[in-house]
C-alpha cells in the first residue's frame, strides 16, 4: 500500500525533525519512522471500519421507518441492504479485522453520532434513495458503497475526525483511498485480506530505513559533494527542506542501485514541488542534474540492470 515517495516523504519530515531538534537521536527518529507507517495502515483501517459502521445506521433508519403512524411509500420499501449486503457483512462477519478495530479503539475515533450525521447527510442523496427502491446485485451494492466513500471525503467533518486520529491522513489520504477503493471491489473476501495492505519490508525497511539512517549517518559527506555545485549560492542559506531533499536524492543515485536515475531525480523535484519553496523544483531540477554528472564521471553511480544509466 505504501508508495516509495510516501515513503521519502516521511523520511524527509524525520530528517528535518532531527535537524532542528539536536536531542533527538537516530534511533528515536528511526522509531518514529515505523510509527508512521503503522498509523498510516491504521488509517486505512480506521477508513474501513468507518464506512463499515455508518452502513450499520441503517439498520436504525430501518427501525424508525417502521415505528412511523404514516409511512410513505419510500418507508415501506425501506431495507438496510447497505449494511446487511455480502460485502459489508464480510466486514461485519471478520473477527479478526473486529479484533483489531476494537483494540485501535476505533468506537473513539468515528464515534456513533459521527456516523449517524454522515448517514443522515447521504440518505438524502438520489442515488440512495435509488438504490433503495431497485433491485440490486453487487454491481449496485458496489456502486453505492463507492458513493459513499465519496460522499465522506468531500465531508469536512470526516476529514477533521481522520486528521485529528492521525496527523498522516494529510500526506498519505490519496494513499489510504486508492487502498480502501481496492478494499471494497475485492470484497467478499478471506479473513486476513486486509493484511495485504500493510507495506512490504522490501519498501519500509530495504528503502526507507536504510535512506533514513545513510542520510543521517552520512550528513557531512553529503554537503561536500553539493558544495562545488552551489556557484554563486551560499548553502547555508539554502531552504532546509532543499538541502534534505538534495542529500536524500544523493544517497538513492549512490546506493540504490535498482532504482534509475531518472526516477530518482523525477520523484525530488515532485517532493520539492509539494514541500518545499515555489523556487524549489527549478532548483532541485538544475542542481540534482550537475551532481548526477559529476558523480557518473567520478564512476560513484552503480546500477545494477540494463537500461538504468543515463
Amino acid at each position: 500500500m505504501l508508495s516509495r515517495r510516501c515513503v521519502r516523504i516521511k523520511v524527509m519530515q524525520l530528517l528535518y525533525a532531527l535537524s532542528r531538534d539536536e536531542n533527538l537521536k537516530l534511533d528515536q527518529a528511526t522509531k518514529k519512522y515505523f510509527g508512521s507507517i503503522e498509523n498510516t495502515f491504521n488509517l486505512y483501517l480506521l477508513n474501513l471500519y468507518t464506512i463499515h459502521r455508518i452502513c450499520s445506521i441503517a439498520l436504525e433508519d430501518e427501525e424508525k421507518r417502521k415505528g412511523k403512524h404514516l409511512p410513505s411509500d419510500y418507508d415501506k420499501a425501506f431495507t438496510p441492504k447497505i449494511f446487511k449486503n455480502p460485502i459489508i457483512q464480510s466486514i461485519d462477519e471478520n473477527a479478526l479485522l473486529r479484533k483489531k478495530f476494537d483494540k485501535l479503539h476505533f468506537e473513539n475515533k468515528a464515534d456513533k453520532d459521527f456516523c449517524r450525521k454522515v448517514y443522515k447527510e447521504f440518505s438524502k442523496k438520489e442515488e440512495y434513495k435509488k438504490y433503495i427502491i431497485k433491485d440490486s446485485g453487487k454491481k449496485e451494492h458496489l456502486d453505492i458503497l463507492l458513493e459513499l466513500y465519496r460522499h465522506c471525503r468531500k465531508s469536512e467533518y470526516f476529514n477533521e475526525v481522520m486528521e485529528d486520529s492521525y496527523s498522516e491522513w494529510v500526506d498519505d489520504k490519496s494513499l489510504i483511498i486508492g487502498a480502501i477503493k481496492k478494499s471494497i471491489k475485492r470484497l467478499p473476501a478471506e479473513e486476513h485480506f486486509f493484511q495485504t495492505f500493510f507495506p512490504e519490508d522490501e519498501t519500509i525497511k530495504e528503502f526507507g530505513q536504510e535512506l533514513l539512517e545513510k542520510c543521517f549517518e552520512l550528513d557531512e559527506e553529503l554537503l561536500e559533494l553539493i558544495k562545488p555545485t552551489l556557484k554563486n549560492w551560499d548553502h547555508e542559506r539554502l531552504a532546509v527542506l532543499d538541502m534534505i531533499l538534495l542529500k536524500m536524492a544523493i544517497v538513492e543515485l549512490m546506493h540504490f542501485k535498482t532504482i534509475p536515475t531518472k526516477v530518482t531525480l523525477n520523484e525530488y523535484v515532485e517532493v520539492a514541488k509539494l514541500y518545499s519553496t515555489p523556487k524549489s523544483k527549478d532548483f532541485i531540477n538544475g542542481i540534482l542534474d550537475k551532481i548526477m554528472t559529476d558523480l557518473n564521471e567520478k564512476g560513484m553511480i552503480v546500477k545494477e540492470g540494463r537500461g538504468l544509466i543515463d
